[in-house]
C-alpha cells in the first residue's frame, strides 16, 4: 500500500510538471491584463481596451487548458502515450463540469488505472496493431468519460461548492486556520503535488467570487524563495559561495511568484530548511487573511500586486513572512555552527 501511494505520488508529479508552465503563463498574462484595466466598483473594465480583453482571453485560454493537461499527464505518467486521450478526455469533462482541479486529478489516475486493465487483456493477434491507436484510447475514453459524468463528477463539484460555501460563511478563527493550512502547504514541497493542491485551491476559489483564498496562497508562494535569498544576504559568512549565488536566484524567482526558488537550500538542508519555509509562510498567509488581501489572478508574488486587494497589507505579508524566514534560518545555522 506505502509503495502504490509512493507511485501515485509520482504520477501526480508528473502531471504537475507539465502543467506549471500553464498556470504560471496564464496566470501573468490574467494579472497583466487586469492590472493594466480600468478598475470600476464591479470591478476590471474591459469594453475600451480591446488589446487588454485580447491579452486576458489568452491568458484564460491558457489556464482552462491546465486541468486537462495536468489529467492527461498523469495517466501518461502512468502508462505514457496510451493515457493521454483518457486522461485528456477525462480532464476536459472535469473542468466542463466544474469539478476542476481535483476532478482532474481524479480523471487521470482513473485513466492511467484503466488502461493498466486494458492493456493486460489478451487479444487476438491480429488486433494487437490497433489497440494502442484505435482501441485503447476509444475504449478509456468511453469508460472515463462515464465515470466522470454520471458517477464522480457531479459528487467533486458538489464538493468544491460545498467548500467555497464554507469559506464564504466561516468566522475570523476558521480563516485563521485555513491560512495556515494553505500556507504550510504551499510551502512543504515547493511546487510539488501538496503545494499545488493548495494553489489549485485558491484558483478555483477566484471563479466562485472568493479572492480572500488565493490571497492567502500568494503570498504565501513568495517567501520561501525570497526569504531563503534574503538570509544569503543578511549574513553572507554563514553561506557558502555557492549558496549565496542561488539566494540571487531565489530572489528573482520569488519576485515573480516561483516557489521553487527554495528548493536548493531544501535539499541541502531538509530538517531545517523546510519547517522554517512552512512556519514563515504560514505567518505570511495569516497576515494575508487577517488583512483582507484578496488576489484576483491565479498567480503570486510580487508580480501580481496591480490586481491585489489592499495592497499595502500583502506587501506587509510578505516582507514580515521573508523577514521571519530568513532571521530564524540564520539563528538555526549560527546556532548549529556555534554549537560544533
Amino acid at each position: 500500500m506505502k509503495d502504490e501511494i509512493k507511485k501515485i505520488k509520482n504520477y501526480l508529479l508528473s502531471g504537475v510538471s507539465y502543467a506549471i508552465p500553464f498556470v504560471a503563463s496564464g496566470g501573468i498574462l490574467i494579472a497583466l491584463a487586469i492590472s493594466f484595466a480600468p478598475m470600476t466598483a464591479s470591478g476590471p473594465d474591459f469594453s475600451n481596451a480591446p488589446t487588454l480583453k485580447l491579452i486576458l482571453d489568452i491568458g484564460v485560454t491558457a489556464f482552462k487548458l491546465l486541468v486537462p493537461v495536468l489529467a492527461g499527464y498523469i495517466a501518461y505518467g502512468m502508462v505514457n502515450r496510451p493515457g493521454l486521450v483518457p486522461g485528456f478526455v477525462g480532464g476536459f469533462i472535469a473542468n466542463e463540469i466544474g469539478a476542476g482541479f481535483l476532478g482532474g486529478i481524479v480523471a487521470g489516475i482513473i485513466a492511467g488505472y484503466t488502461v493498466m486493465l486494458i492493456k493486460k487483456i489478451k487479444t487476438p493477434n491480429f488486433i494487437k496493431p490497433v489497440m494502442p491507436i484505435l482501441i485503447i484510447p476509444a475504449t478509456s475514453s468511453l469508460i472515463v468519460g462515464i465515470i466522470m459524468f454520471k458517477l464522480l463528477g457531479v459528487p467533486i463539484k458538489n464538493l468544491m461548492g460545498f467548500l467555497s460555501t464554507w469559506l464564504s460563511t466561516m468566522g475570523t478563527g476558521d480563516s485563521l486556520v485555513l491560512a495556515i493550512i494553505l500556507g504550510m502547504m504551499i510551502a512543504f514541497d515547493m511546487g510539488g503535488p501538496i503545494n499545488k493542491t493548495a494553489f489549485f485551491f485558491g484558483a478555483a476559489m477566484i471563479k466562485e467570487g472568493n479572492f480572500a483564498v488565493m490571497g492567502a496562497c500568494a503570498t504565501a508562494i513568495c517567501i520561501p524563495p525570497l526569504g531563503m535569498g534574503l538570509a544569503t544576504l543578511l549574513s553572507r559568512k554563514l553561506w557558502s559561495e555557492q549558496e549565496r549565488d542561488a539566494g540571487m536566484a531565489a530572489l528573482g524567482m520569488g519576485m515573480i511568484g516561483i516557489t521553487e526558488g527554495a528548493i536548493p537550500f531544501a535539499a541541502a538542508d531538509p530538517i531545517r530548511v523546510i519547517p522554517t519555509i512552512m512556519f514563515s509562510s504560514a505567518v505570511g498567509s495569516v497576515i494575508a487573511m487577517l488583512g483582507g488581501v484578496g488576489n484576483h489572478a491565479p498567480h503570486g508574488g510580487p508580480i501580481v500586486i496591480p490586481v491585489i486587494d489592499n495592497k499595502t497589507i500583502y506587501v506587509i505579508a510578505i516582507v514580515v513572512g521573508s523577514l521571519v524566514c530568513a532571521l530564524l534560518i540564520n539563528g538555526l545555522k549560527k546556532w548549529r555552527r556555534d554549537k560544533v
